[in-house]
């Protein structure tokens, strides 16, 4: 089990990052953050099973960063810390599906308690899911298979604008709401197509009723549903990120996906699954290594190439000149060069090799290295000027990209004969 841990108090990441006796549990901390908003862009690279958060955070509080991930990835199991024994932290935080509520200080052996129940609790619904005769069996009772048939019909290159409507209203007979503000669909294709498909259509089911899924001839197709374009976008990328992964699990191979336009009425939705289709099999044309590729498109049409490469390069120099920021977000750089965050987080991964969190670590520790070769500032001080407030948290980073602290890194090249 992935654990990830946002809390703004150094002490409280500090303490459960080095007390808690990571390597004889099944548990490994993926990564942390001092806010929510920081936290987020992180936490779509790491993908944890697990989320551990604190309520009160600057920028972005805890309740937020719970909601956020609720309406995104509601599979991910929340755990939340508190200082405040308030009721009305407790009820919120349940009207959120938040799994447990702890109140600080807290120590390893009831860290690790929760940790075990909120891993049990995922572990059943997971075996649940998975369990083949019982997926058959739910769908013959609940009609799943018959409401997967009818969401096909929105792909279907022969259907009509009054076969949505008509579908939108078989799907309301049957207790499925699909009716949405937006929407966006997502194309896939991987081998073996039977495993993958289960897969899909376990974590379309817990979801949420956000996201549906239909198998199709080379894989799943999903319908993602938002109550804005920016959410129906997020959750359409944060969705098929999840699927990749757990695909790369089941050594599903080779694997590609393509996220078309957002859409604001059904009878349009066939329009964002050909633009899904299109940038797949684009894809395919490319090359035929594996390549998994998510791309919304808001304008409909593929970019060209040399377009992006303009834009990542000038997100690269943006990132040259603002790494040295505590502050700096995905947002802000996505801002500079004008994509959404989400299309920008997808992009950037796909031209650089590395993600936004990873290229951002890069540029600080490359300075950080140069610092501590060539002066005899202190750590503390190139912590801050490489972007990173916490010294603490600058030299467990700095250790766990190269395997040695920052001071022994700068013993080595002091030790070096000239």
């Amino acid at each position: 089990m992935k654990v990830f841990l946002a809390d703004d108090e150094v002490v409280i990441r500090e303490g459960i990052r080095e007390s808690f006796p990571w390597d004889e549990t099944p548990y490994t901390l993926v990564g942390e953050a001092p806010d929510g908003e920081m936290a987020l862009p992180i936490i779509r690279d790491t993908n944890p099973d697990i989320v551990i958060t604190d309520i009160r955070m600057p920028f972005m509080d805890g309740l937020e960063l719970c909601r956020t991930l609720r309406a995104q990835m509601p599979w991910i199991g929340i755990i939340v810390l508190s200082g405040y024994d308030e009721f009305e932290y407790a009820r919120q935080c349940i009207q959120l599906g938040v799994r447990e509520y702890l109140l600080k200080p807290i120590n390893a052996e009831k860290l690790k308690e929760v940790l075990d129940k909120v891993s049990a609790q995922i572990l059943s619904e997971r075996k649940t899911l998975e369990h083949a005769a019982s997926l058959r069996a739910r769908m013959e009772s609940d009609g799943k298979f018959i409401k997967e048939k009818l969401i096909g019909v929105f792909f279907n290159d022969e259907s009509t604008e009054e076969d949505a409507q008509n579908v939108l209203k078989q799907l309301g007979s049957m207790g499925c709401n699909v009716e949405a503000p937006y929407y966006a669909v997502i194309d896939a294709a991987f081998s073996p197509e039977r495993t993958g498909q289960e897969a899909a259509a376990d974590l379309a089911a817990s979801s949420g009723d956000i996201v549906f899924a239909s198998a199709s001839r080379t894989g799943s197709r999903l319908l993602v549903l938002g109550n804005t374009m920016e959410e129906a976008e997020e959750r359409a990328y944060a969705f098929a990120s999840s699927l990749v992964r757990e695909l790369e699990r089941l050594e599903c191979s080779p694997i590609r996906v393509g996220i078309g336009d957002i859409v604001d009425e059904p009878e349009k939705i066939y329009n964002s699954f050909k633009t899904a289709r299109h940038i797949r099999h684009l894809i395919v044309k490319r090359t035929d290594e594996q390549a998994i590729i998510l791309g919304a498109r808001e304008m409909g049409e593929v970019d060209d190439d040399k377009k992006v490469s303009s834009v990542i390069s000038d997100a690269k120099l943006y990132m040259l000149d603002h790494f040295s920021d505590p502050s700096l977000m995905l947002q802000d750089v996505a801002k500079a060069v004008g994509m959404s965050n989400s299309r920008f987080s997808t992009v950037f991964s796909q031209q650089n090799g590395q993600t936004f969190t990873e290229y951002l670590i890069h540029l600080r520790l490359s300075k950080a290295k140069e610092m501590l070769r060539t002066t005899d500032i202190k750590n503390s001080q190139i912590a801050r000027e490489v972007g990173y407030n916490d010294s603490h948290y600058f030299s467990y980073i700095f250790k766990k990209n190269t395997g040695i602290t920052p001071t022994d890194y700068r013993l080595q090249y002091q030790n070096i004969p000239e």
